[in-house]
């Protein structure tokens, strides 16, 4: 048993990730990264989630809810700032706990991340396809159920929308990350100033008695979840923070940075900076143009809201270039998930072709091609709703291993470890802070998601005792 745990708790070299990651190129720099960033974060949660939060949980306060998550995400920026520069490795969180904290605890951190990324990129695209659905409605074009719906809800056999655009990011990707850089910085800048037009417009229509009382009274839901006070904005808080994690793609595609020390730090907080300045804008827009009660079950509350205010035409402009700007998240969320398969095949904890690179262009598209596949086939059989549950879970659990782990890199940079020339400030309280921060945002979420990344975990370890542990590249090095 002993030798078991021997076995389980050794680390990886940081010199061997170099080394293995040296075929990727360095072709990222600052504004790709932050159009990366803004563009996972500001996805489609930014015209949905908002009106939920306000009008399940937190009321005119739903600001209050985006603004507690932004703390918390921060705060783990930080680590996740301090880890990318000391090692821009492929892989994030999982190469960074394999170095400091060993095998089991990097495959633990990796396993719970690769479920975000297989959720997020259905739960995504599904939001696309439902926006995009809703856009060519207002023009009299419906799609039939059976093409627009997961199998087995409301007469659906498949979402067929979802699946193209998951194929139509794939392709794009499959070509290079400089090529998806590009269209990634366009879409980008398109949604911003949707975002931007949506919030000028919006304050025209604002009606301040909606803002009275702003933070309601508390009470308990039919569904037993919490509305109004401070336990509101705490269960608003826990739902919207998945809209934050998205900066977690950025530090996957580190391997890939120019120049990371300054790159990666720059990229991950800066992009967080403008997530949390828009997130909280367009919430007290839209609580401000009607009264947060009419957002309840609206999927999309800023075009309804600039159509109920009479604006119609900025209504479809701005969800039609909303759609187009939801590629941006999809176009993150798959070249880092597909970044993470790469550095399990990599290790060998799955199987190797996973970590082979294309000869021409020195892509792991065998790895995005089981993203591709997978999250075509979960986008088939699970319905939007049902998703966005479960996508804040693994993250969180990740995000804890980071935020410990600052703890462990100290005493190794500038040894075996780069001294970086970013470092997580006020050291040794703030990780501790971003742990705990992580931890109660997790303790919110509610028990279906904690549930499910249970069996999740239950699995991964299934996995790596089965596979992983007697295939690992660093076990027949040792």
């Amino acid at each position: 048993m002993r030798q078991l745990f021997t076995r389980m708790l050794q680390k990886e070299d940081p010199s061997v990730y170099e080394d293995k990651d040296s075929h990727l190129k360095r072709v990222l720099g600052v504004k790709d990264f932050l159009a990366l960033g803004v563009g996972t974060i500001v996805s489609t949660t930014i015209f949905t989630l908002p009106g939920v939060v306000a009008a399940d949980h937190a009321g005119p306060a739903v600001a209050l809810s985006c603004l507690g998550a932004a703390i918390v995400a921060g705060l783990v920026a930080f680590a996740y700032a301090e880890m990318a520069a000391a090692m821009p490795f492929a892989g994030s969180a999982y190469s960074w706990i394999n170095v400091v904290f060993g095998e089991v605890f990097g495959w633990i951190a990796g396993w719970a991340l690769l479920a975000e990324y297989f959720i997020a990129v259905a739960f995504v695209a599904s939001g696309l396809s439902a926006n995009l659905r809703g856009l060519l409605a207002s023009f009299g074009l419906v799609v039939p159920n059976a093409l627009a719906n997961p199998l087995g809800h409301n007469g659906g056999v498949m979402d067929l929308i979802a699946t193209v655009v998951i194929l139509l990011v794939a392709w794009l990707l499959s070509r290079g990350v400089s090529e998806a850089a590009r269209v990634e910085n366009i879409l980008v800048v398109l949604k911003v100033l949707a975002i931007l037009a949506f919030i000028a417009i919006g304050l025209t229509a604002i009606h301040p008695s909606n803002y009275t009382p702003f933070i309601p009274a508390y009470h308990v839901n039919a569904d037993g979840s919490a509305f109004g006070g401070w336990k509101g904005i705490y269960a608003g808080m826990s739902t919207i923070f998945l809209a934050y994690i998205g900066f977690d793609s950025i530090a996957a595609n580190s391997a890939e940075a120019k120049n990371p020390e300054k790159t990666m730090p720059r990229g991950i907080i800066g992009s967080l900076i403008v997530a949390v300045i828009l997130f909280m804008a367009v919430s007290l827009v839209l609580v401000g143009m009607f009264k947060y009660s009419a957002y309840a079950g609206n999927a999309e509350p800023v075009g309804w809201a600039l159509r109920e205010s009479g604006h119609r035409l900025a209504a479809t402009v701005i969800e039609s270039v909303a759609v187009i700007g939801m590629f941006t998240a999809l176009i993150g969320m798959m070249m880092a998930g597909s970044r993470l398969l790469y550095s399990f095949g990599r290790d060998g904890m799955l199987p190797k072709t996973l970590g082979k690179l294309t000869a021409k262009k020195g892509q792991p598209n065998h790895a995005l091609l089981v993203l591709t596949v997978i999250g075509v086939i979960i986008g088939a059989l699970f319905p939007f709703d049902f998703l966005s549950q479960l996508i804040s879970a693994g993250t969180l659990i990740a995000f804890m291993f980071v935020s410990l782990g600052i703890y462990r890199l100290r005493p190794r940079e500038g040894k075996d470890i780069a001294d970086p020339a970013f470092k997580m400030p006020w050291y040794p309280v703030m990780p501790a802070l971003a742990f705990i921060g992580a931890l109660i945002v997790f303790l919110g979420l509610d028990i279906q998601a904690k549930l499910y990344s249970g069996v999740w975990f239950v699995i991964g370890l299934i996995v790596y005792l089965v596979y992983g542990m007697h295939h690992s590249v660093l076990d027949k090095k040792k």
